[in-house]
Order: structure tokens, then C-alpha cells, then sequence
């Protein structure tokens, strides 16, 4: 089976006529808000164009990138992404971070008939109950990291539970899933306490406190960002995560780590990115080239920002036009290779097998690192097709 590759584009990129207009993408993102993502994020994709047009383009053309921020505000990003759509007449949008403004940009592509990848967006709703014809997301769902942690937090047989998330639709999206899933792998398990700050504003010694006074055997966290790493502070400092475990989506990628340095909680099961240690021949490719353009090393927004922009290349060779329904026809089962190895659009939902780094945290000269990693194929965490036909209503 041969696959499009994001290092060496085919032939059939190679440019056939240099005068030709370029195609513009529409990328939007929350860089002022969420910039340790989405800073890395940025040089992923720029990478990327760099990449594709010094390869001669796509289909004898030129990439072009408009880029606008959203404000991290559905209503800002819906304003901006129609912006791109009539004024700057992009082909196809890409980008967004938070779930909730993803899905805002989403549900204008369907009415809009444009194309939307989404690169990050973590929400299970964009894919499945308001999935649509012209929405398609890169990254593994809440659902898909869920079920990555769940065997190892059945596996401990700890009885009560207590969960912190940030009270938007991706922290709401996670805490259902490992509810639900913990509960069928778990028959008994209790949840003993729910702590839901708002995003960016936890009172993360309250929150502790509330925790600790329910006396859980277990925490399941989808904190991120500083939420994140005021909340580790203060659970150190009162001793928080002393003999119980703690799982925790997305804390090992390396834009949290960072802040985190040493006061990493050890053991802390989690999904993320352990750079360093990668051997794959399509993430040693891609590391030596990123370290060499940026004297940096990437994060998981680097890959995410990477592959999103080469999906919409693939996506346009294959489609061979800029049409909406002939892309969206692309890139129903396109497979292309990623950093982290081959991945597909499936037809069934518009959900990539895109798949993610489960290990546990660890310090290692005053710096958090995962360790007893393991790599999980997004393919091998969907629900049964039946059971995602009943939840998408397009």
C-alpha cells in the first residue's frame, strides 16, 4: 500500500508551471492564549510549507498560509475564519485549540461547505455527535487518550476515584469518557469527589483541598497549561499525591514539562511526548530537520502544526482541485506518514488513527521526562463503527 509521505513529496507535487496563483490555506489559532503550544505549533507547519514549496508546490502551485489569531473566543474565530473564507478566498481552513472554538469553526465549514482540518481540538463532538461532510481532526480524541490510560488505572484495582478537569467542552469530553470506560473495565468503582475550575482561573489550593478531604484512592486530571502546574505546586506542597495514583491527559508533552521541571510528580501515568527518545525512522527524519531550521527542539505542537499542513497538501494532490467536495472526497481515507508513523483519515467519522505516547512521569536532572512509555495506534482505541454511526447525525 503506498502512502503519501510528508518528508519527500511525490512526484506529482512537483511544480509544472512556477506562474500559477498560489493556493491559500486559512489557519486560525489561539497563539496569544495558548502560546507554549502553539508557538512550537506554528514552526511545525512553516516547516512544513517551507518543505512543500521548495518541492515545487502542489500540483504545479505554491502554498500559501494566511494566518489569523482567534482570540481563543468561539465567536472571534467563527468572525475570523469567514473573514478568510470570503475576503481572503481560502481553499480550506486549518488550525484551532480549544474544543469549544474548534467546534464554533466546524459547524461554520458545514454551512460554509469549506473544508476543516482540526488540527487539535480534542473533543469527541467534532467528529461524532456534530461531525459533518467537511469537518476531519488530526490529533486522538479525548475518547482515544482515555482509553490509552484506562488499562493501566483498571489494572491498579483502585476503588475511589476523584477527577479535576477544566470546565469546557474538552475537560467535560474526558472526564464522560473515563467515567464511562473506567466504569465498564472497573464494575464497582465509585467517584468520590469532582472539582471543575474554570479554565485559567483555579483556585488550585482549594481544589487540592477538596481533593484531599474526599480521601481518594485514585485522581484522573485533564489539567493543562498553568492550570496544570499550579495545581502540581499545591498538591506537592500538601502532600496531595502522596500513595495515591494519578492520571492525567496530555501532561507529558513537553510544553508542560517544561514549566513543571522539578517539581514533576513522579508516577503520574499520562499521554505525551517523549522526544528524546524516539527511534523511528520518520521521527529521527523529522527532529534533525526541525532542530536544524529552528535550534530548538520540537514539542507535540511542532508535530501537530507538521502534519496538519501536509494533510492539507496531500489532500490537495490527491484531490488534484480545490474544490470542497473533491477534497472532502481526498481526504476521506487519505493515509500520509507523520513523525509519529502512517496514519489514516477514516472514512467512517473524519478521525485520524493519529495515536499517542502513554508512559509515566519522572524527574531527570531537574527535568520532568517520561519513562516506561509506550507507544498506542489511534486505530486500536475507536469505539465500534456501529456504536460512531449512531452518534454522527449528518
Amino acid at each position: 500500500m503506498k502512502l503519501a509521505s510528508p518528508l519527500l513529496l511525490s512526484a506529482a507535487l512537483l511544480c509544472s508551471n512556477a506562474q500559477a496563483e498560489p493556493v491559500k490555506i486559512g489557519e486560525l489559532n489561539s497563539y496569544k492564549t495558548f502560546p507554549a503550544f502553539l508557538e512550537p505549533y506554528k514552526k511545525g507547519w512553516q516547516l512544513a510549507l517551507e518543505e512543500i514549496n521548495a518541492a515545487g508546490g502542489v500540483n504545479g502551485r505554491a502554498l500559501e498560509v494566511v494566518s489569523r489569531e482567534d482570540g481563543g473566543n468561539p465567536g472571534e474565530a467563527v468572525r475570523v475564519a469567514e473573514e478568510l473564507i470570503t475576503r481572503e478566498r481560502v481553499s480550506l481552513l486549518m488550525g484551532t485549540f480549544a474544543s469549544h472554538v474548534g467546534l464554533a469553526v466546524s459547524n461554520l465549514a458545514a454551512r460554509r461547505k469549506v473544508v476543516f482540518i482540526a488540527a487539535e481540538p480534542l473533543t469527541d463532538k467534532i467528529v461524532w455527535e456534530n461531525g459533518n461532510r467537511y469537518t476531519f481532526r488530526l490529533r486522538p480524541s479525548t475518547y482515544m487518550q482515555v482509553a490509552m490510560l484506562v488499562p493501566e488505572a483498571a489494572r491498579l484495582q483502585k476503588r475511589r476515584w476523584a477527577i479535576v478537569y477544566p470546565n469546557y467542552e474538552y475537560g467535560q469530553s474526558a472526564t464522560a469518557s473515563f467515567k464511562k470506560l473506567l466504569s465498564a473495565a472497573q464494575p464497582g468503582v465509585e467517584f468520590v469527589a469532582e472539582q471543575a475550575p474554570a479554565l485559567g482561573k483555579i483556585d488550585a489550593g482549594a481544589v487540592v483541598q477538596a481533593l484531599a478531604d474526599a480521601r481518594p484512592d485514585a485522581i484522573f486530571s485533564s489539567l493543562f497549561a498553568a492550570d496544570l502546574q499550579k495545581f502540581v505546586r499545591e498538591g506537592n506542597i500538601r502532600g496531595l499525591f502522596r500513595g495515591t495514583a494519578v492520571f492525567n491527559l496530555l501532561a507529558g508533552e513537553p510544553e508542560y514539562l517544561d514549566t513543571l521541571k522539578d517539581e514533576t510528580p513522579p508516577g503520574w501515568w499520562v499521554t505525551g511526548y517523549p522526544w528524546k527518545q524516539i527511534d523511528a525512522p520518520e521521527h529521527r527524519a523529522f527532529l534533525e530537520t526541525y532542530r536544524a531550521r529552528w535550534q530548538d527542539y520540537p514539542r507535540l505542537g511542532s508535530v501537530v502544526g507538521y502534519a496538519a499542513l501536509y494533510t492539507a497538501a496531500n489532500a490537495l494532490r490527491k484531490a488534484g482541485s480545490t474544490d470542497s467536495e473533491k477534497l472532502v472526497a481526498a481526504l476521506e481515507g487519505l493515509r500520509m506518514r507523520t513523525p509519529f508513523g502512517p496514519i489514516e483519515y477514516r472514512a467512517l467519522d473524519h478521525q485520524s488513527t493519529m495515536g499517542a505516547y502513554v508512559g509515566q512521569l519522572a524527574q531527570r536532572d531537574g527535568e520532568g521526562v517520561m519513562v516506561n512509555w509506550r507507544f498506542a495506534d489511534g486505530a486500536r482505541f475507536m469505539p465500534a463503527d456501529a456504536k460512531v454511526r449512531a452518534l454522527r447525525k449528518d
